[in-house]
């Protein structure tokens, strides 16, 4: 099964009031639609993932690292954004679609699996929710009906779609506007089959609907402690902090010997209980032999993701006599923060020294020490 996801983030988040549109806002250092990707990115059976945007949104999204996606540029109306991103796939050989809101930021892999195999013997598959609720209809601040609830279901996304017939239904439709796409199935009176969804699965609205979803998205905050430490030789390059500083020694070790990067992904294993750096890369291991740091740092940041971690902050002490790393601090930051995929604001970098004390004070050796928070999300 060809199956594609389409995350729609193009609204102009009017009910939200705010100057941060809605995809954008940050909750535990991720941004909503970031929440939203991040959800379906352990699904090896989504293919490709499209996100729809507002073009009045652009300068936000270019600064997210969303991998392996196609973006597309929405419309005025949800219906016109879902056509554009299904048009722009259409020689795609997308097969089955998975569209959901971007403004839907908790969809369990529960319910994203239910979905898709359902997907595989019917066209249309969407969640839904019992209202549990007395059910009036009011006018002018007046009820003057009340409801039978029973058979009225609150819908949610992802809505699951045959591609073909999805796209069908747009180019029938397209000059009307309906609330979500399995609304253009019912209108022709075709199937749409059902399965319990979650209300968990809130769609983010109004600030109110926001601190719910933060309150549902807290996790559990961890700390690890890194320290490491390597002789200055003649005849190496000195890497610290992820950049080649210009010093007439470098670091005499296995890979590149930046003990600053070293000592970060020993806080960062620490902080998550996954080991050490020797652990996952041996010394006895020819591979890593003058490996880059910045690499082993990029797999060690893969891993913790793949664990549901995420980066709270990161305070580094570059311990050294010589070179002094204070005009070089920035730089470390901005590498720092490209890898572990987080702000730069989030890293802070000291230079201390010994006082001229030891093998460090002797300008013999640079050490480092970091201290890493993370939190773990369920």
């Amino acid at each position: 099964m060809s199956l594609f996801l389409i995350i729609l983030a193009a609204g102009d988040s009017k009910r939200l009031k705010s100057n941060t549109p809605k995809p954008f806002h940050i909750v535990n250092n991720m941004t909503l639609l970031e929440h939203s990707f991040n959800a379906f990115k352990d699904f090896d059976e989504i293919k490709k993932t499209i996100i729809v945007y507002n073009k009045k949104h652009k300068k936000h999204l270019d600064k997210l690292n969303l991998k392996n996606t196609l973006k597309v540029m929405g419309g005025k109306t949800r219906q016109e954004s879902t056509f554009k991103a299904l048009k722009r796939i259409k020689k795609m050989n997308c097969k089955k679609i998975l569209i959901h809101d971007s403004a839907r930021s908790a969809p369990s892999k529960d319910l994203i699996n239910k979905i898709i195999y359902n997907l595989k013997k019917n066209h249309a598959v969407i969640p839904v929710i019992k209202i549990n609720d007395a059910t009036k209809r009011v006018k002018k601040n007046t009820i003057f009906k009340n409801i039978d609830r029973s058979s009225l279901r609150f819908s949610q996304t992802p809505q699951g779609f045959t591609y073909k017939k999805i796209y069908e239904k747009h180019i029938k439709n397209i000059n009307t506007s309906f609330e979500d796409d399995s609304a253009l199935f019912t209108k022709d009176e075709e199937k749409v089959v059902t399965i319990t969804g979650s209300k968990k699965n809130l769609k983010i609205t109004d600030k109110e609907d926001l601190n719910i979803f933060k309150s549902l998205k807290k996790g559990k905050t961890y700390s690890g402690i890194g320290f490491d430490i390597h002789r200055l030789v003649k005849g190496r390059k000195l890497y610290l902090g992820g950049i080649k500083i210009p010093f007439a020694l470098g670091l005499l070790g296995h890979s590149d010997a930046d003990p600053v990067l070293h000592a970060l992904i020993d806080s960062l294993l620490g902080a998550c209980k996954l080991g050490d750096i020797g652990k996952l890369f041996s010394n006895k291991n020819k591979k890593y032999k003058n490996i880059r740091s910045t690499i082993l740092l990029k797999k060690v940041i893969e891993l913790i993701q793949s664990k549901n971690f995420s980066i709270n902050n990161i305070d580094i002490n570059v311990i050294t006599q010589k070179p002094k790393i204070k005009k070089y601090a920035k730089k470390m930051i901005d590498t720092i923060s490209k890898i572990c995929e987080i702000n730069p604001n989030q890293i802070n970098i000291k230079g201390k020294t010994t006082e001229k004390l030891g093998l460090i004070g002797k300008e013999k050796a640079i050490a480092s020490e970091v201290i890493a928070s993370v939190m773990k999300y369920d």
